[in-house]
């Protein structure tokens, strides 16, 4: 079954607070990069439209949570 644009922007999303959280921890991003920025940069231009900061946020959130416990 494929996966809808929102099913694909929140694996996109989850991918891209990983990646930037271990870019992070090696120092290795450009200086004053925000993790939305960084998402936003790696976020495919057909998905864009399916983006809201509210949904970065939320899945911030779960991840960082489910991650947590």
């Amino acid at each position: 079954m494929p996966l809808t644009p929102k099913e694909k922007a929140i694996a996109i999303i989850s991918n891209g607070i990983a990646v930037y959280s271990l870019l992070q921890e090696r120092d290795s991003l450009p200086k004053n990069t925000t993790m939305y920025d960084f998402i936003l940069k790696v976020i495919p231009k057909d998905i864009k439209a399916e983006i809201t900061t509210e949904m970065i946020d939320d899945i911030f959130v779960y991840v960082s949570s489910a991650h947590n416990s």
